[in-house]
């Protein structure tokens, strides 16, 4: 099982990535990150809430069938944490193979 505070980080990773394809809608984001991963709607809003809060994406509204949708974009802010991420992967994956040689 993954740990809850990994998995944290990782799923704001995710969602900020499927932004980067462009802007989406939160059950929009939920069917298109579960290829990868299961998330609730109620572990979706609160990382929402939370990148919004950090300055990641930003938040507006459409009206769609006469109600208002809230859509979610990324910012600048949100695709260098993209870039971040990316470039720390090569000290993830030495971890990931310290970890492995150790366990076998």
């Amino acid at each position: 099982m993954l740990d809850p505070q990994m998995k944290r980080g990782l799923l704001e990773i995710c969602i900020l990535s499927a932004l980067s394809r462009g802007d989406s809608y939160g059950y929009q984001l939920i069917r298109d990150l579960s290829g990868c991963v299961t998330m609730s709607e109620s572990t979706l809003y609160p990382i929402l809430r939370r990148l919004e809060s950090g300055g990641y994406l930003r938040v507006y509204s459409v009206e769609h069938s006469s109600r208002l949708r809230k859509m979610y974009s990324l910012t600048p802010a949100g695709k260098a944490q993209i870039r971040s991420f990316l470039e720390s992967w090569p000290e993830i994956e030495k971890m990931y193979d310290y970890i492995q040689e150790g366990d076998q």
